[in-house]
């Protein structure tokens, strides 16, 4: 089996392992389970600059690097294999948009692929940081040409991309306009001085006042 094919087998099982660790369905067993096979091929000072840098024990990230790394020493992922785990998630819509919008949010220094540095850091941000933390990376994903500001069509193409990845899955089945009828309610809401975009502090603002967006901030603390 290729190194690519390998990679993608194991990314996609990591992001099954990463499925369950978030919805809560991995038990305490499987994960001391994984503590005790983990072989990990991790040079020390590495783990510990990445625990010094994020929310993870020394524990954890053997976990997560064991599943991003393990049969891949590139230790890359690429936007097609992102499209593909996500392909794999929500078999029943199109995923590839929303995952190349969630691909550059995590490639931050914006090279083409995800190193495993890249991945852990979103995730500790995601899983374990600061109300602000969290907000700033979502302002970022929504901030397509990363120009500072969120306009109404970057938060269409995010909406747009998010109801295709869901498919027909939702109840009831929305229509076609519905991605836009709530693009305008949320961007009016955040837009405070309707200057036709969304700051960074309008946005944190809008959030921070709303309990449904605050309760999902939350939502994922402390489940790896």
């Amino acid at each position: 089996m290729s190194c690519r094919k390998r990679c993608k087998r194991e990314i996609f099982k990591f992001a099954q392992y990463l499925f369950r660790l978030v919805t809560g369905t991995l038990s305490t067993d499987s994960v001391e389970d994984e503590l005790e096979l983990s072989t990990v091929r991790h040079r020390p000072e590495g783990l510990e600059q990445l625990e010094a840098r994020t929310r993870f024990s020394r524990k954890e990230l053997q976990i997560l690097y064991r599943g991003f790394k393990n049969e891949c020493p590139s230790g890359v992922v690429n936007e097609d294999t992102f499209k593909d785990i996500y392909a794999q998630f929500f078999p029943q819509g199109d995923a590839s948009t929303y995952a190349h919008f969630l691909f550059n949010a995590f490639d931050t220094d914006h090279n083409g692929s995800v190193s495993f540095v890249d991945f852990v850091m979103g995730l500790s941000i995601l899983l374990r940081g600061t109300v602000q933390e969290k907000l700033n990376w979502a302002f970022n994903l929504y901030d397509i040409n990363k120009d500072g500001y969120i306009t109404k069509e970057e938060m269409l193409d995010i909406m747009k991309a998010i109801y295709d990845m869901m498919g027909k899955c939702t109840y009831p089945v929305l229509k076609e306009e519905t991605p836009r009828q709530h693009v305008e309610v949320f961007f009016q809401k955040m837009d405070k001085n309707k200057d036709g975009v969304v700051t960074i502090d309008e946005f944190i603002d809008c959030c921070q006042n709303d309990e449904n967006i605050m309760r999902s901030m939350h939502l994922f603390e402390n489940v790896l």
